[in-house]
Order: structure tokens, then sequence, then C-alpha cells
């Protein structure tokens, strides 16, 4: 079974913060570095079986995320392994395919978790169309930014 969401922060946060200058400015124009470090931030978490892959403890930027998570899942598509990374932190989860299952490992952890490479596939897609959602319904203009469009539905 696998878990994956994230959460937007509450008003009191300062990570609110990052969601709320993206509506101060031209969103169809924000560049992916800008997405990726300054805007959007979400407490994010991954669950396989009873394995916190990202443990939804602390901020990752949702774009960041989501960007990684679309590379991950084209390369698995096409039959080879793969990786997620994230921009505030060195370490790196580890997507190895083995007989129609994904092995999933990271740099910083000993723990190891195998699923099956649909199911995760599914998740992926899944998050994917949650965090496009959520971002064009609160920053309309992101619909039209080159960046966000790189995992949009369609």
């Amino acid at each position: 079974m696998i878990h994956f969401s994230f959460e937007v922060p509450k008003s009191e946060s300062p990570w609110r913060d990052t969601w709320d200058r993206a509506t101060q400015v031209n969103s169809a124009a924000i560049s992916e570095m800008d997405l990726c470090y300054k805007y959007f931030g979400v407490s994010a978490e991954l669950v396989v079986g009873d394995v916190k892959v990202i443990s939804g403890e602390g901020y990752v930027t949702l774009v960041d995320l989501a960007l990684s998570l679309r590379h991950a899942l084209s390369r698995l598509s096409s039959g080879e392994d793969a990786a997620i990374g994230f921009t505030e932190d060195d370490e790196v989860i580890r997507l190895r395919r083995e007989s129609g299952l994904v092995e999933i490992t990271s740099s910083k952890h000993q723990w190891q978790v195998s699923v099956e490479q649909e199911e995760l596939v599914d998740a992926f897609g899944d998050f994917l169309r949650g965090a496009h959602a959520r971002l064009t319904e609160n920053v309309p203009g992101l619909v039209d930014n080159p960046v966000i469009q790189q995992f949009s539905p369609e």
C-alpha cells in the first residue's frame, strides 16, 4: 500500500509566504529555478507499506518534487531505474526495477522496501495530478507557465 500526499502550509506558518508571494507576480513567467527554490513549500509524505520514504517532517518545494517525480515516472515507464532528489536535502531516493517490482532505497537511511511498479506509477501520477490541480487552483496564471505544464494531466 502507498500513501503519497502533501499539505499546503497553514496561514500562521512562515512557509505560507511561499504560496502567497506567487500571487503578487506574473505567475505564467516564473522561472523554473524560482519555482524550484522560492515558491510553493509543502510538507510531503510518501509511505510505502510501513516505511516512511518521505517523512512529512519539514518542507520541500512542490514544483521541485513534482519535476523530480515526473522525470522518475518517465524513466520507470521506459523500463529504466530512476531516482528522486531534493533541492533542500542531499538525500536521494533510488528506484530500481526488479521483475515488475520497484525496490526503493535511500542514500541516508538503511530501510529498503519493494512495491509493484504499476502501483508506484499510479501513486506518482495521482500526486502529480493533485499538485497541478492545487497549484493552478491557488494561482490560476500557472496554467500558462511552461514549467507547470510539464506535469499537466493532459
